[in-house]
């Protein structure tokens, strides 16, 4: 497979941070931050906020927001910050 064009990646960095943003409104934080590990494939979204929620409630907002989105992770995963 030939590696990604810059612009390929800009769209995609672009693609995350509206994902990251979009989370970030939804449960009312001040401050979101996100790592990759593409080793593994796996988004880490870290939110300021998120344990003011019970586990049921974040999925409950989170599940259609990630659902929508057609991001290449093999997980995605929300953390406290």
């Amino acid at each position: 497979m030939s590696e990604p064009t810059e612009d390929e990646i800009k769209a995609f960095i672009e693609d995350v941070e509206f994902l990251v943003n979009t989370l970030k409104e939804s449960f009312e934080s001040n401050e979101a931050r996100f790592f990759i590990d593409e080793q593994n494939e796996i988004l880490y979204v870290k939110l300021e906020g998120l344990n003011d929620y019970s586990e049921e409630e974040i999925e409950e907002i989170a599940a259609p927001i990630l659902s929508e989105l057609d991001l290449d992770f093999e997980e995605i995963v929300i953390l406290p910050s």
